[in-house]
C-alpha cells in the first residue's frame, strides 16, 4: 500500500437540480453518490489527463466496492457547491478516494466520506490488478 504517498486534490463545482430534491425539500441522500461520481468523471479528464471514455477504450472501468458517506448539512434547490476529491491510497487491489462536498453559500461542509474503487476488465466484468503504470498516472 502506498500510504506514505500524498496525492493531489481536485475540485468540481456543481448545482442542485430540481430532480435532486426529496420530499423533505433538500437533496436526497442518494444524490451525493451521483455528485461524487460526476466530479470524478470530470476530474479524470481535466486533472488526470485521461477521460473515462479513453479509460474504457483501453478496456478498463472503475466500480465502487465500498462507500462511506457522512451527512452533515443538507443542500437545497439551486445551491452551488464544490466536490473536492483526492486519492487516499492506491495499490494493486483498490483505490480509496476521499471526498468533501461544501456549500458555496455557507462555506460549510455538507457531506464527506470515501469510496473504495476496484478496477475491472469491462469485457469480462471481473476485477483486475491496478498496474504500477496506473498508480504512477494517478500519483500527481
Amino acid at each position: 500500500m502506498h500510504s506514505d504517498k500524498t496525492y493531489s486534490k481536485f475540485s468540481s463545482e456543481l448545482k442542485v437540480r430540481p430532480d435532486d430534491i426529496d420530499m423533505f425539500n433538500h437533496v436526497h441522500n442518494s444524490k451525493y453518490f451521483d455528485y461524487v461520481l460526476a466530479a470524478r468523471y470530470e476530474q479524470m479528464e481535466t486533472s488526470y489527463g485521461m477521460s473515462m471514455e479513453q479509460f474504457m477504450e483501453l478496456g478498463y472501468g472503475w466500480v465502487v466496492k465500498t462507500a462511506h458517506v457522512e451527512f452533515k448539512r443538507p443542500l437545497t434547490l439551486g445551491e452551488r457547491f464544490t466536490v473536492t476529491t483526492g486519492i487516499l491510497s492506491m495499490n494493486e487491489k483498490s483505490s480509496k478516494v476521499a471526498f468533501e462536498i461544501k456549500s458555496l453559500k455557507t462555506g460549510k461542509i455538507c457531506s464527506d466520506g470515501w469510496f473504495d474503487y476496484v478496477l475491472i476488465d469491462i469485457k469480462t466484468g471481473r476485477g483486475m490488478k491496478i498496474t504500477s503504470e496506473m498508480i504512477e498516472k494517478y500519483s500527481i
